[in-house]
């Protein structure tokens, strides 16, 4: 961990980050720790694409994420761009992903961990400027019993920077012990 996120102070914002387990809860005092700090929520950012390098490479910053919300923004800039020249499919595709599972991560209970099983997005317009990504989760993640997985789905909107809808996702992420 760097040296900026061990000096942040301790959050009370989010019962998992209290216990210290796994992931989910790393992610969770991060965030906690870091988003109101002067360049927190880009250092948090980083850090994201770090523990997931191909997630990583589109350069998504994290602008909210509370239990049951998260939002993320993608620059349009070439790295991302297709021959259309207009943000690719993929790098939408990804940036839904990223923004899933963080909402569905830092909702999560403590103990618990997810994986995506499933993502279908459909593309409505060409994505051109900067896109917002927008997970806001239908309810609260569920936690299985025992050893059983439970699955668990959460919606995704991408926009670009006029508000126009260029693509909706949805992404099924199992939940387990």
């Amino acid at each position: 961990m760097t040296e900026a996120a061990t000096a942040a102070a301790p959050s009370e914002a989010h019962p998992a980050a209290r216990t210290g387990a796994g992931a989910s809860e790393r992610i969770c005092t991060l965030w906690d720790r870091l988003s109101s700090k002067p360049g927190g929520k880009r250092l948090f950012s980083w850090l994201v694409g770090r523990t997931a390098p191909y997630t990583g490479t589109i350069g998504a910053r994290v602008e909210e994420l509370r239990v049951g919300y998260a939002r993320a923004t993608m620059r349009d800039r070439r790295r991302v761009r297709n021959h259309l020249r207009s943000v690719h499919a993929v790098a939408q595709f990804n940036l839904a992903e990223e923004v899933s599972g963080l909402a569905v991560v830092y909702s999560m209970p403590p103990g618990l961990r997810g994986i995506p099983v499933h993502l279908e997005i459909d593309y409505g317009k060409k994505a051109r400027g900067t896109v917002t990504a927008v997970c806001e989760l239908p309810g609260p993640v569920p936690e299985p019993t025992g050893e059983e997985r439970v699955s668990y789905e959460a919606p995704v909107t991408l926009t670009d920077p006029a508000g126009d809808l260029v693509a909706r996702a949805k992404a099924r992420w199992v939940i387990g012990r």
